[in-house]
């Protein structure tokens, strides 16, 4: 019998399997460090941005990166005309006040619409672009959409809706280089966003999917249309109180 043999059955663990054992642990243990530490400081993150404004995002640096420079005029909820969160509602997110971050029907009607070959919707909330807006990168993935969840829950839990929907109107990219509402607003129709109609409220809230494609200002075909549509349920919103939560 050899000694490795004699080893192995008096009950010892060899000393390549203890080896293996230890670094199992050690990099369990690093990535277990390394989550907390993620957890811990983007529940700190989403804390300090219920009170502080963004000052800057991802897509903003890309921007910049680019050479189209960045315009942001920054306005509270409170001073931008009601009919601009009526509009983004209409286009964006009807149940906006009614779920949690959320929408699962619309989740499914975007696959549905999307398996059939008609034009490529999303199921996003405006919860859901406002954490992807913030605080990660555009495009898809498996991992950017996990973190995008779980940052939904936390501002939704945190934020609040009002803020949601403050951080929302100004951080969304309405045009090249431009962003938020009022930037928007003093770009297209030069005048800020505590006052809008119906139809300019639309028309900024039909650009908001393709920013840097659609325009804000004599939109044509499908943006037109889009708009024409958004601009007539933006009295279904106000009529049925579909904005109560941001009252």
């Amino acid at each position: 019998m050899t000694d490795r043999q004699h080893t192995t059955q008096s009950g010892k663990v060899p000393a390549a399997s203890r080896k293996r054992g230890s670094l199992f642990f050690r990099v369990a243990k690093m990535l277990a460090k390394l989550v907390l530490a993620f957890l811990i400081g983007s529940l700190l993150l989403v804390v300090l941005s219920r009170f502080v404004n963004p000052p800057i995002t991802l897509t903003m640096l890309g921007d910049v990166v680019q050479g189209h420079g960045v315009t942001k005029r920054w306005m509270p909820i409170g001073r931008i005309d009601r009919t601009m969160p009526r509009a983004v509602i209409a286009a964006e997110d009807a149940r906006f006040c009614q779920h949690r971050g959320f929408d699962f029907d619309a989740i499914q009607a975007a696959y549905r619409r999307n398996q059939s070959g008609k034009r490529i919707r999303g199921g996003s909330t405006i919860s859901q672009q406002t954490a992807k807006n913030v605080f990660l990168w555009q495009g898809g993935g498996y991992v950017r959409k996990g973190l995008e969840a779980w940052f939904t829950v936390l501002i939704e839990n945190i934020w609040g809706k009002r803020r949601i929907m403050e951080v929302y109107l100004n951080v969304a990219e309405t045009g090249i280089g431009t962003y938020g509402v009022n930037a928007g607003s003093i770009r297209y129709f030069k005048h800020d966003a505590s006052r809008m109609s119906a139809r300019e409220a639309a028309q900024i809230a039909a650009v908001l999917p393709l920013p840097k494609k659609r325009a804000g200002i004599s939109p044509r075909g499908y943006t037109r249309r889009y708009g024409n549509s958004i601009t007539a349920r933006i009295g279904v919103v106000r009529n049925d109180g579909l904005d109560a939560c941001l009252r």
